[in-house]
């Protein structure tokens, strides 16, 4: 809704999170998002950064598969708007410019948004998959 919006500017950094393999359950495509980015001509002109899944069809600054998610308490669920977030891809890093401190004090009051599926298969999936990092598998 941002990018289509005008909200997105450049130099800007959406993150998507709790799409990840708990979070989502699953890890749902984001190409809605990148079509959208890319529509708006701004595929060059911003990145994006999810726990959730892109398909090969993705182009432009990209981050998905972060692990942990942020389902799981992991940093991408501590980002707050108009934080820095520095991407090296030559280094293979991801960073939350913010201070130790306060990332523990925001992880420690961020609470996910409740389970969309409380019975059945996903459910199920969601409580027994693993990280995505580790394959997003069920029974390790």
């Amino acid at each position: 809704a941002a990018v289509v919006s005008g909200k997105i500017k450049e130099g800007d950094c959406v993150v998507i999170r709790y799409e990840g393999p708990k979070g989502g359950p699953g890890m749902r495509e984001m190409l809605g998002v990148t079509g959208a980015i890319v529509g708006a001509g701004l595929a060059e002109k911003v990145a994006l950064i999810t726990d959730g899944r892109f398909s090969g069809a993705t182009h432009g600054h990209v981050v998905g598969h972060i692990a942990p998610e942020a389902a799981v308490g992991g940093p991408i669920a501590a980002i707050r708007d108009g934080d820095a977030i520095l991407i090296d891809p030559a280094k293979r890093r991801l960073d939350l410019d913010v201070p130790a401190d306060e990332m523990r004090r925001r992880l420690a009051a961020t609470k996910a948004p409740p389970a969309r599926y409380k019975t059945g298969a996903m459910a199920k999936y969601a409580k027994l998959v693993s990280s995505a990092s580790r394959g997003a598998v069920t029974g390790e």
